[in-house]
């Protein structure tokens, strides 16, 4: 399997709608595991006050990317294989809320 990146923008406009599609992603990945496996996200305050994403997968094909996207319901706006990973820091903690 390939790691890949994929931008999600402007696709959610609440968190509320965001932790919906979540799940469903979740769930469909489960269906797929020979196919897609979701590993990170990022969420992003777009410029128009909605949020997208920056995801981290690892998957058999851009193909299967689509597939997960359109089953879940939500973009996958630029699919982009990841050539290496540099880490210099862990990502940091979330603030509690």
């Amino acid at each position: 399997m390939q790691l890949y990146a994929i931008r999600r923008r402007d696709a959610w406009a609440t968190p509320d709608e965001l932790k919906s599609t979540a799940e469903r992603s979740t769930a469909v990945g489960n269906e797929m595991p020979d196919d897609v496996r979701w590993i990170r996200s990022y969420v992003l305050a777009e410029e128009d006050g909605s949020l997208g994403t920056l995801c981290i997968y690892q998957a058999s094909s851009p193909e299967a990317i689509r597939t997960h996207a359109q089953r879940v319901g939500m973009p996958a706006d630029e699919i982009t294989p990841v050539a290496d990973t540099v880490l210099v820091r862990p990502d940091p903690e979330a603030a509690s809320v």
